[in-house]
């Protein structure tokens, strides 16, 4: 079999959410259940269970809630910022996703009438190989 070098490490999709459902900001089980069932809907592979806590810091303007989950090929995560209208999200792998599919998911979750998709390729002098998908021919 024939590996094929990468070009990169892999996409690192980053979303500022604005004008969101501010009930879905402030809403725990939506967020944990985003980081729980995410993964498996990008071909990813979750390492563990998504870590989610309620925040409300030292700057009132700051509370929300943030999240995360570990997954085989790196991470996802959400902050949001549910006193300014705010949500962050990343999701950064090793391996390449459906980076739209991803974005219109956090997109309808958190209603967002406005948002910043950035797309990033990462660890462009991380040299890599991966083996081809085998194809079946009938």
């Amino acid at each position: 079999m024939i590996n094929i070098k990468k070009e990169n490490f892999g996409p690192h999709l980053m979303l500022d959410l604005r004008k969101c459902n501010l009930d879905k900001l402030k809403d725990y089980n939506l967020i944990f259940d985003i980081l729980h069932d995410l993964p498996e809907k990008i071909g990813m592979t979750k390492i563990t269970q998504p870590y989610v806590f309620p925040y409300s810091g030292l700057v009132p303007e700051d509370k929300g809630i943030t999240g995360t989950v570990v997954i085989a090929e790196s991470h996802i995560s959400i902050h949001t910022f549910q006193e300014k209208d705010y949500c962050f999200v990343d999701v950064f792998s090793c391996k390449n996703f459906n980076v739209n599919f991803a974005a219109e998911y956090f997109i309808n979750a958190f209603e967002s009438k406005v948002y910043d998709k950035h797309i990033v390729q990462r660890g462009k002098d991380f040299v890599r190989y991966e083996q081809p998908e085998e194809v079946n021919v009938i």
